[in-house]
Formats: C-alpha cells, sequence, structure tokens
C-alpha cells in the first residue's frame, strides 16, 4: 500500500513511518520544514517538503505520490508545554483549514483511505470548535477520526511522569494507527487500557 503521512516528523509521525515501511508499505512522509529531510530518508520515507496551508503545492504533493491512504498526524504545537496557550489558535487552524486541505488533496488523488489524529478529551471555547469541525469533515469525507489520549514518553510533553487519563504512551499509538489503514470510516479511540 502507498501511505502518504501529512506530519511525519511529528511525535507521532516518527514513530508511524518506520512501522509502516517496515510492514512493506511505501511512504511518502512530509514536512513543513527542509531541515528534516534527512530524517525522513532515515525514517525510509520519500521526503515531501510542503506546508499544508499551500493548497496547490499540497494537491500536487498528494495527488503525484498517488496514495491508497493518507493519514494526518499534523499539528501546530510548541515544544514546552507551558507554550501551548500561545500556540491555541494556530493549532486550531490546523486542524480546521489544514486537515480540510489535506482531505480536499487526498481527494484529488483517490485515496481511498484517510486517517486524522484527533483527541480523547474535551477542549473549551474555539479549541473544542475546531476538533468538532475537523472531525466531521473527516467523518463527512468517509475518514478514519484517531481519537489518542494525552500523550506520554520520549518527546512528548510527558517525558518523565504520566498525564491524567485519558493517556496513551507515544509508541503504542503509533503501533495502533499502523494497524487501521484499512478501518472502515468512524472514531476509534487509543488510550491506555
Amino acid at each position: 500500500m502507498k501511505v502518504f503521512v501529512a506530519g511525519a516528523t511529528g511525535v507521532i509521525g516518527r514513530r508511524l513511518v518506520p512501522l509502516l515501511v517496515h510492514s512493506g508499505h511505501a511512504v511518502a512522509g512530509m514536512t513543513r520544514s527542509a531541515e528534516k529531510v534527512e530524517l525522513l530518508r532515515q525514517l525510509g520515507a520519500l521526503p515531501v517538503v510542503c506546508d499544508v496551508f499551500d493548497r496547490r503545492p499540497l494537491r500536487d504533493a498528494v495527488v503525484d505520490f498517488c496514495p491508497d491512504a493518507v493519514v494526518s498526524e499534523i499539528t501546530d504545537l510548541p515544544d514546552e508545554l507551558e507554550d501551548l496557550e500561545a500556540f491555541r489558535r494556530r493549532n486550531d487552524r490546523i486542524r480546521r483549514d489544514g486537515v480540510r486541505n489535506l482531505l480536499a488533496a487526498a481527494r484529488s488523488a483517490g485515496a481511498a483511505g484517510f486517517l486524522a489524529e484527533s483527541i480523547e478529551w474535551q477542549l473549551r471555547g474555539e479549541g473544542g470548535l475546531a476538533v468538532a469541525e475537523m472531525e466531521r469533515n473527516v467523518l463527512d469525507a468517509g475518514g478514519v477520526v484517531l481519537r489518542y489520549g494525552r500523550l506520554y514518553g520520549p518527546g512528548t510533553f510527558y517525558e518523565g511522569r504520566l498525564p491524567d487519563p485519558p493517556r496513551v504512551h507515544v509508541d503504542e499509538a503509533a503501533r495502533r494507527t499502523a494497524g487501521l489503514l484499512d478501518a472502515e470510516s468512524g472514531v476509534v479511540t487509543i488510550v491506555d487500557a
């Protein structure tokens, strides 16, 4: 299967890509940072440098790869938890506009599957509205919403401690995501048992 992973260098993406490659999938890994091209090569993916807000180049990149499935692991989050509030609007925008653009690109490419990262806890205000809109768009397009618990483990906000539930180890989140490429449209909750 050919899989296009947007957000391939994020905390889940950098774990998901090698799992997909190891399973025999051809993977294109998208990042908005040219500095991460070598990382994508090391993970076994065909590097794609593109911004999810640049609709035409995004569509061209996805169509050129001709994927069977598109996986959206896109976020716009800071490196430090205490900076999260400053990034809320940016992350809301990526949920609304970025995922919408990626859905349109997947449609143009004729991709049969679409999976999108979401969250298993409730946000208030604009954040909650952005999550609901993104999930509705994905489900309306016949895709799969991946509701992750709060991620913990290496590279996450919670490297050395457990976050409040719902939660899931980042490696487990990637492993379970890799097995959902053929999932029926709907919402899948990915949390610790």
